[in-house]
């Protein structure tokens, strides 16, 4: 008798290739509609609606319809979790399809994972949290520390406005390249909009890409020092 969470149904969800570039294009944290996801899943808008329809019901993705359009996004923050560890061991197995480029460097350095900070820039935000004890606990039961509350008042976070019972406020989430944590959660996402209503950050349009300015990285830097 077989019994606990089916892995294998996950993994045929995830492992149809147009299923596949649709989950990733996602992981921009925007809801996209379907004729784009078409785009890039490369498949007709009747094969989409199809792909769609089992990943909603798989539970991964979540749809609203407005207007004409349909959009879609990812159902959670887990889903966009398990999608970055994935990334990082296809990497790590050789299993590579990136594209050489311009974009390469950029998204390593700093990009969205789902709607947090990833790449290098954000694994150095979470080991400096980590080293100045505001982030305690393992990767599993990870904690804000008395001391990490007041950093984030200085940084201007008001954290009764993001607690939710439903989510939690700090997570470790594995980055893809740099091939270690960076911080997810409602901290992690109000840390990014904080970076980019401070103007030292912002997305580049049609990418996953976080381009900083100058300015702006050296003020980060000294903001997260390690």
């Amino acid at each position: 008798m077989k019994e606990g969470p089916d892995i294998a149904r996950l993994g045929a969800l995830i492992g149809d290739p147009a299923r596949a570039n649709i989950l990733t294009a996602l992981m921009s944290g925007k809801a996209l509609t379907a004729s784009e996801l078409a785009v890039e899943a490369g498949v007709t808008q009747q094969t989409v609606s199809a792909h769609l329809g089992k990943l909603a019901e798989g539970g991964l993705v979540h749809q609203r319809k407005v207007g004409r359009h349909r959009y879609v996004s990812l159902a959670d923050e887990d889903v966009g979790a398990v999608l970055e560890s994935l990334m990082g061991l296809a990497a790590r197995k050789g299993h590579t399809r990136v594209r050489t480029g311009p974009r390469e460097p950029a998204l390593r350095k700093a990009r969205v994972c789902y709607n947090h900070l990833a790449g290098e820039l954000g694994v150095q935000l979470f080991d400096s949290l980590r080293q100045r004890g505001c982030l305690t606990g393992d990767d599993e039961t990870l904690t804000l520390s008395k001391a990490g509350e007041g950093v984030m008042a200085d940084f201007d976070i008001d954290l009764a406005s993001i607690a939710s019972p439903r989510r939690p406020l700090c997570k470790a989430c594995l980055d893809w390249s740099a091939r270690r944590n960076h911080l997810a959660g409602s901290l992690g996402q109000a840390l990014l909009t904080r970076i980019y209503d401070l103007g030292w950050a912002q997305r580049v349009p049609g990418t996953r890409v976080v381009s900083f300015s100058p300015k702006g990285e050296a003020a980060f830097r000294k903001a997260f020092t390690l």
